[in-house]
């Protein structure tokens, strides 16, 4: 097999090869039809403090989907020729793929059964690997956090790979979405996406009574913006991860009863409900395609901030 290999912060990705992959217990091993690239793996070239998350060296890429062409001892539910989109988090063994495991920049990888969805037919692998991470973080952060649903009002503060989905789903889900984001072509692809209104600002949708805010930017004024903004007894969900630390006006918590949480990825049953919404023909995600060769020139197009929606490298089945 071939992958692309990170060995550590402001250490280019090289292509190297290995061995193929055996099927220990309770794992499979995937021929990789699509590898989503991710901001978060831009960081960790870029950011030391990156680096104890990792265990070097590693095939990056934690979006995955692919085929099953072997099945360890103990692996029930699944088939060999099974197409199965990876969950990231929440392996019993604790290793995550592209972090402590090799991952999806690579031509095969492997997955514990605790961290498979099957994807039906008729969803190409290329949009279920960009929802094991950006679509079920954000059904997550949305759904299972916020506790969106039809006929509720919510917000949604950046408009990357995340808010991107954010939209979508809560425009699926019935929810009347208001947009916070600055970016001129992401407020116009927020309006194409179903967004009743688009403002610079989350402040200027404090009339609205907004029942739900979801914060995908966390740039430390965005979260306190966001619980001004909430109607009293409202939710606020922080997910973006733009500043470790944020100052916000406690009198908002207080005075209006507000509740405060934050979103940690997904589980394989967001994933799984990403996914179906993804079969209704609801949830239809914008995304940029690459070759396996391209996954360097891809990752320095995220960099650059050059990618709009996601970024997925598609490899031959």
């Amino acid at each position: 097999m071939k992958g692309w290999e990170f060995t550590g912060t402001h250490q280019p990705l090289k292509i190297v090869e290995k061995p193929d992959p055996k099927a220990k217990p309770g794992y499979v091993v995937l021929k990789t039809l699509a590898g989503g690239l991710c901001h978060s793996d831009v960081s960790a070239l870029d950011i030391e403090s990156w680096m104890p998350q990792f265990n070097v060296p590693v095939i990056m890429g934690h979006e995955v989907c692919g085929r099953i062409v072997e099945i360890g001892e103990g692996v029930e539910g699944f088939e060999i020729g099974d197409v199965v989109a990876v969950c990231p988090l929440y392996a019993k063994d604790g290793t995550t793929p592209g972090y402590t495991r090799d991952g999806g920049y690579g031509t095969m990888t492997t997955a514990p059964v605790e961290q498979l969805v099957k994807v039906p037919e008729g969803i190409p692998p290329y949009k279920a690997a960009a929802a094991t991470d950006a679509g079920a973080t954000s059904y997550h952060a949305l759904c299972s956090v916020g506790g969106a649903k039809e006929g509720m009002k919510v917000g949604i503060i950046g408009v990357g790979g995340l808010g991107m989905f954010a939209v979508s789903v809560a425009v699926a889900k019935g929810c009347e979405v208001y947009v916070a984001t600055r970016k001129p072509s992401a407020q116009e692809l927020s309006l194409k996406l179903g967004a009743k209104e688009v403002k610079p600002n989350i402040l200027e949708f404090a009339d609205k009574n907004l029942d739900l805010i979801v914060d995908f930017a966390g740039a430390g004024k965005t979260t306190d913006d966001a619980l001004k903004a909430v109607k009293p007894h409202g939710k606020v969900v922080l997910v973006g991860m733009a500043s470790d630390t944020a100052t916000i006006y406690s009198y908002s918590m207080i005075f209006k009863e507000l509740t405060f949480e934050g979103s940690m990825g997904s589980t394989t049953d967001d994933l799984r409900d990403c996914i179906d919404l993804m079969a209704t023909g609801k949830l239809d995600p914008e995304i940029h395609f690459c070759k396996f060769e391209e996954i360097g020139e891809g990752i320095d197009l995220l960099r650059e901030g050059k990618v709009s929606g996601r970024l997925v490298c598609v490899y031959e089945d």
